[in-house]
């Protein structure tokens, strides 16, 4: 097990936070938790997981990701519905990397009983 932490801003490692659900050992009780994964995944470079958790109408057949890009934080501003109790949810988030930052709204839905991403909108 590692002792890093996890990036996605929560304490604790990142094994026993993100890591669970890119493994498929779990899955993401909210839509801000799939966000925050999704958000991990990004770190680390790993595709596989951010199409997974991809809504099947909006999802693109292939993502390359730039192996030079530096995720630095993620600030959650907002969420909006998204727990166990919803269809539907919201999350409005700052993603900082190197250089910038991109704000953005997300919408999830469950698909199956799982949280995935459909898509968002980019902010000021």
């Amino acid at each position: 097990m590692t002792s890093r932490t996890c990036p996605c801003g929560l304490p604790g490692t990142y094994d026993d936070c993100c890591g669970r659900l890119h493994r498929g050992t779990a899955g993401a009780p909210t839509a801000e938790a799939l966000m925050r994964s999704r958000y991990s995944a990004f770190v680390r470079g790993d595709a596989g997981y951010l199409l997974r958790t991809w809504h099947p109408r909006t999802r693109p057949e292939r993502l390359e990701l730039d192996p030079r890009m530096r995720w630095t934080g993620l600030e959650i501003l907002d969420s909006t519905d998204g727990s166990a109790f919803h269809t539907t949810g919201t999350v409005t988030f700052r993603a900082c990397y190197r250089g910038g930052s991109l704000h953005e709204r997300s919408r999830f839905e469950r698909v199956n009983g799982a949280w995935v991403y459909v898509d968002g909108d980019f902010l000021d």
